[in-house]
């Protein structure tokens, strides 16, 4: 386990000239378990490198925590195949932890981790507060700034990347994963831990736009979320709900706005 996000694989290329053995970098994918003051939450598939950054966003996005002051303590330990991190955080919040998964006692099995009912499934996401109009050009500058800023992509092709653009376009930080929801919640808590999540600023994306996404963008505070590939019906439905300007197919000079396509400045 490399910790660094790739490690090295041999691999044959075969060519109509022949073939050859070279060396490749991988994207590398382990079990990352997530617990909670003793308690094993999720275990999610997962790039090991910026793992602080992911136990600290998954808890901001999935509302485990309200703020990331009531996260103490972050130690990530390998074990055996996968990695544990270990969170430390506030008893009131353990509470509702708790009842969350004594919710879900004697089932055999749920879609979503920590969740027992369509209504937990697909809560209310809140209005982000005082979104600002975001203009196409920054739209188009961020996500042509990202490739560049895709480290572990460029060497193995395999991870998605979530990146904070401020209003006018500069990409302010930017995290990897084999999982686009990983890429954001990893950049979830980067912004946390930095406080870089200035007024105005958007996410961008190399994936599709889900509903998860959205609600995870929404978690952020972001005016939009920019991504490369389509939305979905209900990932529009929840950017109009939470007032956060959806475009996708953001490549080659071109976007299309989905939701509060009135906020995208010309």
């Amino acid at each position: 386990m490399s910790r660094d996000g790739t490690v090295r694989r041999t691999a044959r290329r075969l060519t109509a000239g022949g073939s050859q053995s070279l060396e490749e970098a991988v994207a590398e994918e382990v079990a990352v378990a997530l617990v909670y003051n003793g308690i094993s939450h999720a275990v999610m598939m997962a790039t090991p490198c910026d793992l602080e950054d992911f136990a600290r966003g998954f808890s901001l996005t999935e509302r485990i925590v309200e703020k990331a002051s009531e996260i103490y303590d972050i130690e990530a330990e390998p074990m055996g195949r996968g990695i544990e991190v270990r969170l430390e955080i506030a008893a009131q919040r353990l509470a509702g932890l708790q009842e969350r998964r004594r919710s879900l006692a004697g089932r055999t099995g749920c879609g979503l981790c920590g969740v027992d009912s369509l209504d937990a499934a697909l809560r209310t996401v809140p209005s982000v507060a005082q979104p600002r109009p975001v203009s196409r050009l920054s739209i188009e500058r961020a996500m042509a700034a990202l490739p560049a800023q895709q480290r572990l992509n460029r060497a193995s092709g395999a991870l998605h990347a979530a990146a904070w653009a401020a209003p006018d376009g500069g990409l302010v930080s930017v995290r990897e994963d084999v999982g686009r929801h990983n890429a954001l919640d990893k950049l979830a808590g980067a912004l946390a831990r930095s406080d870089a999540a200035a007024a105005g600023g958007f996410v961008v994306v190399t994936s599709r736009c889900s509903y998860e996404m959205v609600q995870k963008a929404a978690a952020i505070g972001a005016s939009a979320i920019a991504a490369v590939s389509a939305p979905t019906s209900l990932a529009i439905e929840t950017a109009e709900q939470a007032g956060i300007a959806l475009v996708a197919f953001v490549r080659e000079g071109r976007l299309t706005a989905y939701a509060c396509a009135d906020r995208i400045a010309a």
